[in-house]
């Protein structure tokens, strides 16, 4: 007999969601569950009949089918029945039968309902949508928190007391006197309630001691104008990377009114930080050549790896390295810069595709393009930048990102045009969609500053966003190539796996699952004409215009959270094995959690797709 218990334990152990119930749980639930065999064509169960247990497939395979005969599902090995019943007060609404003969695990329908009571994580994956059930994903799968913080703590938690302030009408004397009494190495300055300046103790030294300048001066005379700052919502790798990329020593942080919450020192983020991106973007900003900024990058995979271990989301982890990818790509411009001289004409450097969205993973090549002033004359200044943009494009490709395969860079003249001539692009594009243009839309419509004259990048995106939104034919057939990219899930909710080639049997979870969430994002927030980039902050933003319900941009944000993590983990393992990291993932590396939820994500894509379809093809067909 307790041969046949502990055979019965290993195999509920064994399966999804029971593997989520402690060991002492699944003992007592082995002990309680009857056997059932039926033979091939027996039913299980009938539309209004009394169901008291629910039943798991030990082998064979059931179907289930709705009162007027359609088909609705098949279980097997592992798989359940009866569970609709159950959660809607016992009483059956399908027709059950065995396909094959199958024998039954049944748990009595009182000890279901108490362990869903009594286990969260057990209950999650029985609530009634996918999406709901992806919200208990990532703390059901047992991550542990950032020990750093860096990726999931806030910059206002380091803010220990009130800033140490002064007006900017103030002596020198009385700002080194207030710092002095104070015990800080800084202070704020204010034009009324609002920051407009800081000084530090490097100031005092060097622009009033060795400058021999009169303590009686107003504190405005040395201190640095309009100081950068943070909010106090900020992420700590953010305020990292800002004071490395300028080198800054002291970061002011803000309140949501503007004005002051505190200061934070470099010594305050970097406690115990030892393979931290902002780290690595100092070293980069530190090195002379693309061959060194490459040896820099060489850290990227354990970065990623150290993030995806540490619990980080995987909106943060997209943060943190295509960081990398800005500092690498500032400080290359600036080499070309010294190399070739300073520009005849202001320009904008812009990344477009994942690096612009702010998504970049441990692979990825480089998409970007550059914006010339309308001062730009192709005969006098056309040279010049095709040997920036060849100088910048080609170093990223030394440092590790790879060339674009589809040519999607600076160097190519195409990508390189004045702010008219961008303008005009984009119009071409939304007023005659073809494929070549829907198939740049799907990356230039994903466009960031890097570096350069933000003034040109404020006047083209507000042109774009104005002249995308609300254009029902652009949009239109924007779904529509959005839709060739479709979740890898059969009729019965089965997954439908890569058929020959490198990736035989592997799932690309890139294509088939976070692309597709990618591109729905990006048409919701065209329709509304908003701003936002990254593809959570669209969807964020875009249910509060309607154009996409809360329910559906929730489940969009969890789905593209779990399959984003999903695809992290599995570079990770690559990483870790030695091996580079891609986007194919065979189903026998995951968990049964991971399967089941895996699904779940899938099928909330799915329906989405279905529902922008309906929404934005129309009769388009």
């Amino acid at each position: 007999m307790e041969t046949e218990i502990a055979d019965i334990r290993d195999f509920i152990a064994g399966h999804h969601p029971f593997d989520l119930l402690p060991d002492t749980e699944v003992t007592a639930l082995a002990r309680l569950v009857s056997v059932r065999y039926l033979r091939r064509d027996t039913v299980l169960m009938t539309p209004g009949e009394r169901v008291d247990a629910l039943s798991i497939v030990r082998s064979g395979a059931l179907e289930t089918r709705d009162p007027d005969g359609n088909l609705l599902a098949r279980a097997g090995e592992g798989e359940l029945a009866g569970l609709r019943a159950l959660l809607r007060g016992g009483l059956a609404v399908n027709h059950i039968v065995a396909i094959e003969d199958a024998l039954l695990y049944q748990v009595p329908a009182a000890e279901f309902h108490r362990l869903r009571d009594e286990h969260a994580s057990f209950a999650y994956h029985f609530s009634p949508t996918g999406g709901d059930r992806l919200r208990g994903a990532r703390v059901t799968a047992g991550t542990d928190a950032d020990a750093s913080g860096l990726t999931t703590r806030r910059v206002g938690e380091l803010v220990k007391r009130e800033p140490i302030v002064i007006d900017r009408a103030a002596t020198i004397q009385q700002a080194a006197a207030t710092m002095a009494a104070a015990n800080v190495s800084c202070l704020l300055v204010l034009d009324g309630d609002q920051l407009c300046g800081i000084v530090t103790d490097r100031d005092l030294r060097n622009r009033v001691v060795a400058a021999a300048r009169s303590p009686q001066e107003p504190v405005a005379a040395i201190m640095t104008a309009d100081p950068l700052s943070v909010p106090a919502t900020a992420w700590l790798f953010q305020a990292m990377l800002l004071m490395s990329r300028h080198a800054i020593h002291h970061l002011p942080i803000t309140r949501a009114d503007g004005k002051p919450a505190g200061v934070i020192t470099v010594t305050d983020l970097l406690r115990n930080q030892a393979r931290s991106t902002a780290l690595v973007a100092g070293d980069i900003y530190q090195r002379h050549d693309p061959e060194g900024i490459g040896q820099a990058l060489t850290i990227i995979p354990d970065i990623v790896h150290d993030l995806v271990a540490s619990g980080a989301s995987s909106y943060a982890i997209g943060h943190a390295i295509s960081s990398l990818a800005d500092a690498a790509t500032i400080r290359i411009l600036q080499l070309a810069e010294e190399a070739f001289g300073p520009p005849p004409v202001p320009y904008l450097w812009l990344a477009v595709g994942s690096q612009g969205r702010n998504e970049q993973t441990a692979r990825s090549d480089q998409d970007n393009c550059m914006v010339l002033s309308d001062d730009y004359d192709p005969a006098r200044h056309g040279e010049y930048f095709e040997k920036l943009a060849t100088f910048v494009c080609q170093g990223l490709a030394v440092a590790g990102y790879i060339l674009c395969p589809g040519d999607v860079m600076a160097m190519n003249p195409k990508w390189r045009q004045s702010l008219t001539g961008w303008k005009a692009t984009f119009g071409r594009w939304i007023d005659e969609p073809q494929p070549k243009a829907l198939m740049y839309s799907s990356v230039f419509f994903d466009m960031r500053p890097i570096a350069g004259e933000m003034g040109l990048f404020d006047d083209l995106h507000a042109h774009v966003l104005k002249k995308a939104q609300g254009s029902r034919l652009f949009l239109g057939h924007m779904t529509g190539n959005a839709l060739t990219h479709r979740p890898p899930l059969g009729f019965f909710r089965n997954l439908v796996l890569i058929s020959g080639g490198d990736h035989d049997h592997a799932l690309d979870l890139k294509h088939t699952g976070i692309v597709p969430i990618v591109d729905l994002a990006r048409i919701y927030a065209l329709d509304a004409g908003l701003p936002q980039v990254n593809t959570k902050d669209r969807l964020e933003a875009a249910c509060e215009t309607a154009k996409v319900s809360r329910e559906g941009s929730r489940d969009l944000m969890d789905a593209l959270e779990f399959l984003g993590l999903v695809r992290l983990r599995h570079q990770a393992r690559l990483i870790r094995d030695g091996q580079s990291a891609d986007n194919y993932l065979r189903p026998e590396e995951l968990s049964s959690f991971e399967r089941s939820h895996l699904k779940d994500a899938f099928t909330v894509v799915k329906n989405m797709q279905s529902a922008a379809a309906s929404t934005y093809r129309g009769g388009m067909g």
